[in-house]
């Protein structure tokens, strides 16, 4: 007579239940999200005619919206795992000085430009595991964990480039990365593939699983068998490598690397996922809502610049943005509980 099967304890994961597949209270939130795009597009129209409803400008939107976007998916990753990283912008600028410094560059010219690539990415993958590490293995509170890095990344930054803005010359990724395929800027596809991914990855794998349960509860995840730890470096890591990505559309958009890339950008981030409806507290996360969150920030932003309205303005408004999404979901917390 055969013994009983043992299933495996680390296969043994709560099933999310607050996701991009939330039910209804997840359509309800999309829906919010794409009313509030479709009446700023409209306020757009009104206000600048077609200078905004071109199909330049769309895709001015789209470029625009790219980069900070690829960051914020990441970023989705951490804060449905109960984290925060404040470290992202620094990152961004770390992984554009590493990959335009001369010595790389020349690499670059002798193999190909794909060097330069994988500078920016292994650079930001490191940077988001150190963090990582800090953060699961060396207790340090996310939020000290990360403001260290910004500072850290950000220096590093600027000694290495002496505080100067390194011109990319290699001619093969200025043409890959500034073509339009089928009309389509590569650094907008390059954000679809990120978003793709990111929402396979978090919605139907195991990984995504286990990142809604370590964000739900990290004590529970860990006596269904996860390995808490690891999971939290991983997240991080994998944020770092969308930093890195990011890094690389921004040196497409402007030819150049610089310590002075990305930032704020981990404010932007942040607020493009609290507005998609990401709990900050974790255990709920959604890629899609956080999409609509960077096309709401980029197009408010486009709005203002075609009105010629002052930055100021704009950063009033995205506050008052940000709070009413914050007091939303405690709404929803409060109803749920």
């Amino acid at each position: 007579m055969s013994a009983p099967s043992v299933q495996d304890p680390s296969m043994q994961v709560p099933t999310p239940t607050r996701g991009d597949r939330g039910g209804s209270l997840g359509l309800a939130r999309n829906l919010g999200l794409v009313i509030a795009l479709v009446v700023l597009c409209a306020v757009g129209v009104i206000t600048a005619g077609d200078r905004f409803a071109s199909t330049d400008n769309v895709l001015t939107i789209l470029r625009l919206a790219a980069v900070i976007g690829v960051i914020s998916i990441g970023m989705t990753f951490v804060i449905t795992g109960g984290g925060i990283d404040l470290s992202v912008g620094a990152i961004v600028a770390l992984s554009s000085v590493w990959a335009t410094t001369t010595g790389t560059q020349a690499m670059a010219n002798d193999i190909g430009w794909i060097v330069m690539v994988f500078s920016a990415v292994l650079v930001g993958t490191a940077c988001g595991a150190i963090n990582g590490v800090l953060i699961a293995y060396g207790k340090v509170v996310p939020f000290i964990a990360t403001l260290a890095m910004l500072a850290s990344a950000r220096g590093l930054a600027e000694i290495i480039a002496d505080r100067k803005t390194q011109i990319i010359r290699n001619q093969g990724f200025s043409d890959f990365f500034g073509s339009e395929p089928f009309g389509i800027p590569v650094i907008v596809i390059m954000f679809a593939v990120v978003a793709a991914a990111g929402w396979f990855l978090l919605n139907r794998t195991t990984f995504g699983r286990r990142t809604f349960a370590v964000g739900g509860n990290p004590e529970a995840a860990r006596l269904a068998g996860i390995k808490v730890q690891r999971h939290t470096v991983y997240l991080y890591a994998l944020l770092g490598t969308t930093c890195g990505i990011a890094a690389v559309m921004l040196m497409s958009r402007t030819t150049t690397g610089s310590s002075t890339h990305g930032t704020l950008y981990e404010l932007d981030a942040i607020a493009a996922v609290v507005i998609g409806g990401t709990l900050l507290s974790g255990g709920r996360g959604t890629v899609v809502g956080t999409l609509f969150g960077v096309l709401i920030f980029t197009t408010l932003t486009n709005v203002f610049t075609l009105n010629n309205l002052s930055t100021s303005a704009q950063a009033v408004a995205k506050g008052v943005i940000i709070v009413i999404a914050v007091l939303l979901q405690q709404r929803i917390a409060d109803r749920k509980t």
